[in-house]
């Protein structure tokens, strides 16, 4: 059984119906459980809510209720409080950065024990902190 944390970048491309991402996705078994969090959530819904009035922005929307209809958003735990300490001084430290909602969904698969889902590169320069991170689009 594997835990898999969707970000963003996973999210959109299944909003897309990317082939690659929605074939990994429907080849999860029942035993492996995937979620996304509020972090993950309000980025696409901002991405959407930025758009002007029209068709476009529409279907998203329904593309977006649709994911989060599938997809379940949980909550983030207090477990994630030390972890995102942990990383955004670990990446100091070594003169690094990573945005805040980054490091945010970050520590949330590192406190949960999931797998993270991403395809953003920038994610990487945490992996030597323990995140198991997969990229479903490559």
């Amino acid at each position: 059984m594997n835990n898999y944390l969707l970000d963003t970048s996973t999210c959109s491309l299944l909003m897309q119906d990317n082939s690659r991402v929605k074939g990994r996705f429907d080849s999860l078994t029942e035993s492996d459980y995937y979620f996304t969090c509020p972090i993950v959530k309000g980025e696409i819904l901002f991405g959407i809510g930025r758009l002007p009035q029209g068709k476009r922005r529409q279907d998203l929307e329904q593309r977006a209720n649709e994911l989060f209809a599938t997809v379940q958003c949980d909550s983030i735990p207090d477990t994630v409080a030390p972890v995102y300490a942990q990383i955004k001084t670990a990446l100091q430290q070594q003169g690094m950065s990573l945005s805040e909602c980054d490091l945010w969904i970050a520590a949330t698969a590192l406190a949960l024990d999931a797998i993270l889902v991403a395809s953003d590169s920038d994610y990487e320069r945490i992996i030597g902190l323990g995140l198991r991170l997969e990229d479903w689009k490559n």
